[in-house]
């Protein structure tokens, strides 16, 4: 048993190599540390044979103790740790995912943030009744342009109708408005674009209305006007006192009845107020002026319509016959989601027209790619694909909806087009980088380089060889597919490939990293 004068310095020593060992980066530190103990020994003991005083013993074993900071400094700068660590990372599937879950959450973000996005979402909130109509000239095909006069929807109106049991009318224009009671003060003249309707146009869309009307006897002829939110909150600050409130509207005063909430609206055209017309006002108002006609169907108008659009011939007021459309204001103004699906499922037909979908040969060497392993790659790709889409699907939706002023068609193509090429050439990159990720431990291969020669191809192997940074496995590629080698095969490596890839992190085993 040592004194304990002996055991004291020993346990001293034993730290001053714990804490340098420290330093050493962790991949070595083990081996490190079994040489520095192994020489403690060895000098304690050749420090003791010398016979030297006790505290010149300790001092000298002192000063070979402390040596060892420098020892561990210089491997350190020699195999940096944390920067070995960051570049082995870049290619990893942790750092893949986490790309990807940054990506995601800006995408959201940002969607939470853009109003027309905000107002879309609220759209859900208020389904359009189901039954309606969006009736348009059959000489256009644009199902947002105005084509109907006013003249002609009162004497559709004013005729018994066997397949419509309601029928209202809109037109759009831009007028000014002024005395607005906007934050207590005058507002001065400001140009809106207002929807001149009949009266039962929100009745019949089903819409609900905030404010509703004040039932106060005078001025009870005055036309209402509703709001939209926007303007409502942007040149009223959201006032709830506001109903009742009369502003010049035009060329005339109107009272404020309500507001509708966003996202409510789905016809085409965007308004900023809507003013309640009756049938003499519209056909005073109207002259020149074309719109659109909204109509409800009656269950045997449902029954013969089958379809999403239904062929209408109608008398005019000069009893001429007009040939109209009828379009499903459902199938008009789809959902977002549909649309993303849709977009989604062209792009998943096209993807073999511009890439390969084969990931390559794998089954080598079935021993270095365990079930666990294979479930592990499998799940990797599916978890792209999950964090993938819903980023298609946000993004897509920050692009469509980025102007509230977008038109609804306008924003529907956006959303389409961008849905279909971020699917088309995202899923491309997605088989690309499954392709290129070694099935062992998901890094992706690394330093490209040409083998062979292109003119024996057809004697010996030509294409492109890169290696695993982890030291599992080589990629061949070839040039020039051909019967032999149609397709990227992957060369397992044995442990006598180890020492070339001595890092943190490296090295071969059976299961990978």
């Amino acid at each position: 048993m040592n004194p304990p004068f002996e055991r004291g310095p020993g346990f001293f020593h034993l730290g001053v190599l714990l804490g340098a060992s420290l330093l050493v980066p962790s991949g070595v530190r083990a081996e490190w540390w079994r040489e520095w103990h192994a020489e403690l020994w060895h000098v304690r003991q050749a420090c003791a044979q010398n016979g030297g005083a006790p505290w010149q013993v300790e001092w000298d074993v002192t000063a070979f103790c402390l040596g060892a900071f420098q020892d561990a400094l210089c491997v350190r700068r020699q195999r940096p740790q944390r920067h070995t660590s960051l570049a082995a990372s870049q290619g990893s599937a942790s750092h893949c995912m986490l790309v990807l879950a940054g990506i995601l959450a800006a995408s959201y973000m940002i969607a939470q943030v853009l109003p027309g996005v905000r107002a879309e979402r609220r759209q859900a909130r208020y389904p359009v009744n189901p039954g309606l109509l969006l009736i348009r000239d059959a000489s256009y095909k644009d199902d947002a342009t105005p084509t109907i006069t006013g003249e002609q929807f009162l004497a559709w109106k004013g005729r018994t109708q066997r397949y419509f049991n309601g029928l209202a009318y809109y037109r759009i224009g831009r007028e000014t408005v002024s005395d607005a009671p906007a934050k207590g003060r005058s507002h001065g003249r400001v140009g809106w674009e207002v929807a001149r309707s009949s009266l039962n146009l929100f009745a019949l869309l089903g819409v609900p209305l905030r404010l509703a009307a004040q039932n106060g006897e005078e001025d009870d002829k005055m036309p209402r006007v509703i709001l939209s939110e926007g303007i409502w909150r942007r040149e009223f600050d959201g006032n709830p006192l506001i109903a009742g409130s009369v502003v010049h509207l035009g060329s005339g005063d109107v009272r404020i009845a309500g507001v509708v909430p966003d996202g409510a609206w789905k016809l085409p055209g965007r308004a900023d107020a809507w003013v309640l017309e009756s049938d003499a006002e519209i056909r005073a108002n109207g002259v020149g002026g074309v719109g659109h006609v909204v109509a409800h169907l009656t269950d045997l108008g449902q029954a013969a319509m089958g379809g999403v659009h239904i062929h209408i011939t109608e008398l005019s007021g000069d009893e001429s016959e007009d040939d109209l459309v009828g379009v499903s204001l459902n199938q008009l103004t789809p959902s977002p989601r549909m649309i993303f699906l849709f977009a989604a499922v062209m792009a998943l037909l096209a993807l073999p027209a511009i890439t390969s979908v084969s990931l390559g040969e794998y089954s080598l060497s079935p021993q270095r790619t365990s079930w666990p392993r294979r479930v592990y790659r499998w799940g990797f790709l599916s978890a792209k694909i999950g964090l993938f889409l819903p980023i298609v699907y946000f993004v897509s939706l920050d692009l469509a909806f980025a102007r509230a002023a977008f038109a609804i068609t306008t924003s529907v193509y956006i959303q389409l087009a961008s849905t279909f090429l971020m699917c088309l050439f995202g899923l491309s990159w997605m088989l690309k980088d499954q392709r290129q990720r070694c099935p062992v431990c998901l890094r992706r291969v690394e330093h490209p380089a040409q083998v062979g020669q292109a003119s024996r191809t057809f004697l010996a192997w030509n294409g492109t060889e890169m290696m695993c940074m982890g030291g599992h496995t080589l990629l061949h590629v070839p040039a020039l597919p051909t019967s032999w080698f149609s397709t990227q095969r992957w060369l397992y490596l044995d442990t006598s490939w180890g020492f070339l890839f001595a890092g943190p992190g490296a090295g071969i085993n059976n299961e990978g990293v």
